[in-house]
Formats: C-alpha cells, sequence, structure tokens
C-alpha cells in the first residue's frame, strides 16, 4: 500500500469551501449580521483571516517583558514589606503610587520627604529593578525625591531604569485642571528635565498616559489618539526649551491601560509602536524602541464575583506581553473592593510569571507577525488612531482640544455606545451582568480607610487650564448599585427582593427561559423564587402566593404561551402579583397579555438594566 501525506486524503481547506458551509449553516441569514463584529470605534473584524504577509513592526527590546508591581500602601513600613514580598516574588518592577494619584483609589504612599522615600524602599537596591512614579499633581515634588534618595544612597542616576511619570496633560484629562496655564507648565518640563539630566539621569522624566482616557470610556483609537497627541505635545515643549530632539524623544515614555479584549489589545499596543516611529520619521529622527507601559484596566474591574478578576487581569497582561510591552501592572482582584492584601497581590504577580516562564510568551518577539486577523487590525488601528491623532492637531493640540471639551465629546459617544452595549447584555462582565452569584462570600481586604485624593498640582500656580474631567468609571458600576440595593433589602428584611417563576408546563417547554430569567433577575440582586413547572393556573396561583413575592415572570415556550400565557397572568394577577414579567417577546399576543396584567417582557437584548431598576423598585415597594 502506498504512503501518503495524512492531509492527501482531505481535501484542502480553502475560503470558498468555508464560505459554502457557513452559507448551509446560516440557511440565508445575514453573513454581516451574524458573523461580522465590530470593535467599539467602528473598526470590522471578519471572523476569517487568509495569512498575511509580516509587516515590519517596531517591537521591544529583546527579552521579557518586566513583572511591575504597584506599592501604595498609605503607611511606610507596610508599604515596604509589600515592595520587599513583590521583588522576593519574581516581580523585577515597582510603580511608587502616591496618594495625590488618580489610580491610588484613596490609597497610595504619602512620602514626603527623602528619609520617608528611603523607609519605602529600604532593602531594595534600584539599579536592578525598574522603578516608575504615579504621583498625579504632585509628580514633580515625587521626581524630587526620587532624585534626593539616589543621592542619599550614593546611586548614580544614569544606571537607573526610572520613569518619573510626570504627565500635565493626563491630570488636566481626569480632574479637569493642570494648575496653570501651559505657557506656565512648560519652561518648569524643561527646567525639570535639565537638572536632571545634569544630574546624570537618563531615564523617562514624561509620561503619555492613555489611563483617563480608557477611565472616561474611550476606545482604542481614542486612546491611542489622546496619548500620541500627549507625547507629540512633550516632545514639542521640551525642544521649545532648548532640549536635543533626541533627548527630548528618549525622556518620553508611554502608558497603555490592557483590557480583557485580547485581540483588540495586542493590535493596540502593536498599533502604538508603529505610530510613534511615524513621528520619529517625521522628526528625522533614527528609530529606537518606545518605553511603552501596560497596566490591567481599572474599567473592567468588579467588585462583584472578584474572582473574574484574575481571568480579565490575564486576558490582558497576555495582550499587552503579546503586543509588545515593556513592563506590565496587573490590579489585584480586589482592587475595586479595598486596599488588596498578599493574597491578592501575589495571584497578580504570579499571573504574569506564569505566562512568562511556563507559557513562554516572550520568547518570540512578534509572535502576531503573519497573523491575519491581527495584522489587519493592527494596520486599522494605526490608519485610524493616526487620522484621530490629526484631528487633535487641527484644534490646537491636546490640551487645546481638552480645554474645549471637543476630545471629551468624542469620547462620550463611545462611552454612552458602550453603556447601551452593557444595559441591553451585548457585551457581557461576567458575575456582574452574566452569571451573577448572589450567594457569594465576601473577600478579604487590607482594613485600611479610603481617604479623599489629594487634589493640589505642582505644575504651576495663578491662572489655570480647565475642562470637563473625564470620569473614571467601571463599567459594572450600574448593576453594582443593584446589587447594594438588593443586600441593604437583605440585611434588613432577612431575605432579598424575589420574583416567582411562573414556569408553565414540563421542564423541557420552561427551562431555557427559565434559567435565563433567573440569572437575568440575579444581575438585579432580584432572587429567583420557583423551579417547578404547573399544568394548571390554581396551583400556579396558590405556589405564587405561598413564595412571598410581589413580582412574577412566566418562563415557557412560545407553543404553551399562545395557549396558556393569559389566563396564567390573570391567575397571577388575581392571587395579588403586583407585577407580571413574561420571559421572551409578546408576538401576536401583546395586547391580551398587558389586558391581562403583563408588565414588561424579559428576552435578549432588551434594556435589562432599565428593567431591573424598574423590578427592584417595585419589589422593595411590594
Amino acid at each position: 500500500m502506498e504512503d501518503r501525506p495524512l492531509a492527501d486524503l482531505f481535501e484542502p481547506a480553502t475560503r470558498e469551501r468555508w464560505l459554502g458551509l457557513v452559507e448551509g449553516v446560516l440557511k440565508g441569514a445575514d453573513f454581516e449580521k451574524r458573523l461580522v463584529s465590530k470593535t467599539a470605534d467602528g473598526l470590522r473584524i471578519d471572523p476569517l483571516y487568509d495569512p498575511a504577509e509580516p509587516a515590519a513592526q517596531p517591537v521591544r527590546a529583546p527579552g521579557p517583558w518586566r513583572v511591575a508591581q504597584r506599592v501604595d500602601h498609605p503607611d511606610a513600613t507596610a508599604a515596604n514589606r509589600q515592595a520587599l514580598a513583590d521583588l522576593e516574588g519574581g516581580a523585577d518592577a515597582l510603580t511608587l503610587v502616591f496618594s495625590a494619584s488618580p489610580a491610588a483609589r484613596g490609597y497610595g504612599l504619602t512620602t514626603a520627604s527623602v528619609d520617608e522615600l528611603d523607609a519605602v524602599l529600604a532593602g531594595v537596591m534600584l539599579p536592578l529593578i525598574a522603578l516608575r512614579l504615579d504621583a498625579g499633581g504632585q509628580a514633580l515634588e515625587a521626581a524630587e525625591l526620587i532624585k534626593g534618595l539616589a543621592a542619599k544612597r550614593g546611586d548614580d542616576l544614569s544606571a537607573l531604569d526610572i520613569d518619573l511619570g510626570i504627565d500635565p496633560v493626563g491630570r488636566l484629562a481626569g480632574t479637569g485642571s493642570l494648575g496653570a496655564v501651559w505657557t506656565d507648565i512648560v519652561p518648569r518640563l524643561g527646567a525639570t528635565l535639565r537638572a536632571f539630566d545634569e544630574a546624570g539621569f537618563t531615564g523617562r522624566a514624561l509620561l503619555a498616559d492613555g489611563r483617563p482616557y480608557h477611565e472616561g470610556g474611550a476606545g482604542e483609537v481614542d486612546e491611542l489618539a489622546a496619548v500620541l497627541a500627549t507625547a507629540v505635545t512633550y516632545l514639542r515643549a521640551l525642544e521649545a526649551e532648548g532640549h536635543d530632539l533626541g533627548r527630548a524623544r528618549d525622556a518620553i515614555g508611554v502608558l497603555l491601560a490592557a483590557d480583557a479584549d485580547e485581540f483588540t489589545g495586542i493590535a493596540k499596543f502593536r498599533a502604538m509602536r508603529r505610530l510613534w516611529a511615524r513621528v520619529e520619521q517625521a522628526c528625522g529622527l533614527d528609530p529606537k524602541p518606545l518605553r511603552l507601559h501596560a497596566e490591567s484596566a481599572w474599567r473592567m474591574m468588579t467588585r462583584r464575583d472578584p474572582f473574574v478578576n484574575i481571568l480579565r487581569t490575564a486576558m490582558a497582561a497576555t495582550a499587552a506581553g503579546l503586543g509588545g510591552a515593556d513592563s506590565v501592572a496587573l490590579l489585584p482582584y480586589t482592587q475595586a473592593l479595598g486596599l488588596p492584601d498578599a493574597f491578592a497581590r501575589r495571584v497578580a504577580r504570579n499571573s504574569q510569571i506564569v505566562l512568562l516562564e511556563e507559557s513562554g510568551l516572550a520568547r518570540v518577539s512578534d509572535p502576531a507577525a503573519g497573523a491575519g486577523g491581527l495584522e489587519a487590525l493592527t494596520a486599522a488601528l494605526t490608519e485610524k488612531a493616526w487620522d484621530a491623532f490629526q484631528t487633535i492637531e487641527r484644534e490646537g493640540g491636546i490640551v487645546a482640544s481638552l480645554s474645549v471639551g471637543k476630545l471629551q465629546r468624542r469620547i462620550e459617544a463611545v462611552r454612552e455606545a458602550r453603556a447601551r452595549n452593557l444595559a441591553t447584555r451585548r457585551e457581557a462582565l461576567t458575575g456582574a451582568t452574566e452569571f451573577p452569584f448572589l450567594a457569594e462570600k465576601p473577600v478579604a481586604v487590607l482594613d485600611v480607610a479610603a481617604v479623599e485624593p489629594q487634589a493640589a498640582s505642582n505644575f504651576g500656580a495663578g491662572a489655570a487650564v480647565a475642562c470637563d474631567a473625564l470620569p473614571a468609571q467601571r463599567l459594572a458600576e450600574p448593576f453594582e448599585a443593584l446589587r447594594d440595593a438588593s443586600d441593604a433589602v437583605l440585611a434588613k428584611d432577612g431575605r432579598r427582593p424575589g420574583v416567582f417563576l411562573a414556569n408553565l408546563g414540563p421542564l423541557s417547554a420552561f427551562n431555557t427561559r427559565a434559567t435565563f430569567a433567573a440569572n437575568a433577575f440575579a444581575a438585579g440582586g432580584v432572587e429567583a423564587l420557583g423551579t417547578e413547572g404547573f399544568a394548571d393556573d390554581a396551583a400556579l396561583a396558590e405556589a405564587f402566593k405561598a413564595s412571598g413575592a410581589s413580582l412574577a415572570c412566566l418562563c415557557s415556550s412560545d407553543a404553551i404561551y399562545a395557549e396558556r400565557a393569559v389566563a396564567a397572568a390573570r391567575a397571577l394577577k388575581e392571587a395579588g402579583a403586583g407585577t407580571i414579567y413574561l420571559a421572551g417577546k409578546p408576538g401576536d399576543l401583546g395586547d391580551a397579555l398587558k389586558e391581562a396584567g403583563v408588565h414588561a417582557y424579559l428576552f435578549a437584548g432588551c434594556d435589562l438594566l432599565a428593567l431591573l431598576n424598574e423590578a427592584l423598585r417595585r419589589a422593595v415597594k411590594g
């Protein structure tokens, strides 16, 4: 028998064959609506791509990305324990989060002197790690503390890998105030870099931070455009203050938010490097690797079922690492609940170590090269972000655009569209909008009270640039507010607001919609009561009375609805149901169901947030 390669026994897989099979499955349904998706910015994502010719892609310096950990405990001794535990556990970079930073979320270092900073970093050998400062409006003061600490310890600034994190534009976007006019800030930026360079500093003084835009609701395009416009603004400012253009370029770093959308995340980080390379080319500079930091996104974190945050942040680290980030900092999974404890910090650290050491994700410099989907998405993001950057430039630059609210309005449109998608569950948040768990147990955080972030800024004094601040929102907040209200009822009455599932017919008829309804109501803290099906309306009415609920939801198949839904609704209403829902759409029964007492319909794509707000209000009212 002739030996033949296994692949020869099968017909070649081609796009045409795949499309033929898809048409058979769709049975006339619209291909574009069913299989083509779009990003928040409207970029097309096809279901299938051919292999691509690898495009020239700027990449990070050879080697793995740095595993960064936040140091944000207000007590210096505790902060030092955090830092040492992180470094001993495998981290090789620290982010010092000061209380003045919006990212501190009410915590952060309160360090005000070189001696205090020395205590926070006691035992930490600065030449062996990378350090990034996150001090918000106190960035210039924090930078001076680092310079003073290096002098005290006798460390050569030129040997230290430091990002000072000075970002007045990011402060303007996130807080609505600069503390001074831009023309007064520019000389301070130039003087700060000059003073540091004279002391031997070779790191990055300025940071173009994407977090204020991401937390404000921006899609990938607006975040990239805002970051690029900020970096270019700093480049111009330093050149105007007499700094060599090459040194000005080297003095700027970038920070992007990394969320759980892996493919767009990989493309976003790759696109950032391409965009910066265009700026270098326009400046006549020989390209150098951009210092590109990543931090997992605040807006995707949930307070409910927080263990899912471990998966979200791991996906974010994967996206940032594969996309070419130089350092990645993951928010511990309890970050939205309070100051994370040692266990949560260890999980955040180890998530990256597993990706690096066991999965080997950093062994290839650009693993997305040649992947059709990722190359196409990177190219599309690059072009659209460049266009958005040029729009900001035509508006007078990032400071001018923010000052008159133009960039905020574009971001607001994306934010509102995403909010609609969340309200209708077209975009899911596991544990919050999908698969909520009402019996979840509390998780531990440190017993440290949060305080209001400091509002002061050291960027200048006198007349200030002001604008509408971008909100720092988490996507789950509207649903979490409902869950909090439900918890308050539970604490007061000993039971949660409930909805009786009026299941009609056999299990095979009602199970799908009953499960859907139970999960949907639980997203708002309304507990589903009843699991059996009813063959007659009298038994249904008695079971409803026994449940003690004031809400009821009919659950069954369309066929049984046609036979029984109207009569069942009447029976529930006569039994005292104040509000009746039906899982599904009414079809031709709409008028009859309304007359029988059905208040609203629960179906995939309905405005669940609005329905739950009203359901909770009615359930509490009784």
